[in-house]
């Protein structure tokens, strides 16, 4: 379909903002809690990935790209979908846009309450593993558990390469996993926290490769249901069926990559390019 195919009679809808295809994983369970929501994405391809880039690089960039993208579709709430781009720059975000701005936080809190070993491992980019605002969530919410910080910007490329059909095997798992359970104090981990929304793509994969079962969480669930609270708030109704999709993406994707991950959410209206 064309960019002219878009209507401008618009239902409720929420633009779920990425660096790349994590986006996925919050918007399955927007759409398991709300069906009829219109789901629009906004994927930054051209800064992917986040991780690896310095704040001063990425704060501006991404205020920059998610205005834009929330301006070209017009949704009623921007999810940002990503953990990098939440711990830097929900309050810039706030300030910018008269719209609910929903952020991913590591779920470190429900993990603290629900831990019987004292003992969480959080499994995040390098990035959100060093960051102050982590920091600060782990003295604020770990409840004085313990908390092993895992970097595992691998599985970043390894969740892209599944959407793309590829498998992931347990080699390719082998040094994540030992980062988490072969380390001080891993033996004694029961729940693992999927602080980026890449992470729970490969929670299949973890569980079955992983040397003892222990719980994977993520922020997913937690995410819908403030987005389902915000619609209450704005006192918007969606309809039984979600109107078409638009993704936006702000660099060419060569071969229909981005495109193909997303076709779950069809009907898909693709423009490429940064929003003007």
């Amino acid at each position: 379909m064309t960019e002219a195919a878009y209507s401008n009679s618009l239902p409720p809808s929420a633009l779920i903002f990425d660096s790349g295809v994590g986006a996925i994983s919050i918007a399955r369970e927007i759409r398991r809690l709300l069906p009829g929501l219109t789901l629009h994405f906004g994927i930054d391809n051209g800064f992917y990935p986040y991780g690896i880039k310095s704040e001063d690089e990425l704060r501006p960039r991404i205020v920059d790209q998610a205005y834009r993208m929330m301006s070209r579709c017009r949704a009623d709430i921007l999810v940002v979908g990503c953990n990098t781009a939440s711990t830097l720059a929900l309050p810039q975000l706030r300030e910018v846009l008269t719209e609910p701005v929903v952020g991913v936080v590591p779920a470190i809190k429900p993990a603290a309450a629900a831990t019987q070993t004292r003992t969480i491992a959080l499994i995040a980019t390098q990035g959100t593993v060093n960051r102050n605002y982590t920091r600060e969530l782990i003295e604020q919410f770990a409840n004085g558990n313990r908390v092993i910080n895992v970097p595992a910007p691998e599985l970043v490329h390894l969740a892209e390469a599944k959407l793309r059909g590829e498998t992931v095997t347990a080699e390719a798992l082998t040094p994540v996993l030992a980062r988490i359970f072969h380390t001080a104090g891993g033996d004694k981990v029961d729940i693992a926290v999927l602080a980026c929304t890449h992470f729970p793509l490969l929670r299949e994969e973890l569980d079955r490769f992983a040397p003892r079962r222990i719980q994977w969480l993520d922020s997913g669930e937690a995410i819908a249901r403030r987005v389902r609270w915000w619609l209450e708030e704005l006192n918007l109704k969606t309809g039984a069926q979600p109107e078409q999709s638009l993704l936006l993406t702000s660099a060419p994707d060569p071969g229909g990559r981005i495109a193909g991950a997303f076709s779950e959410f069809a009907p898909l209206l693709i423009s490429s390019g940064s929003p003007a």
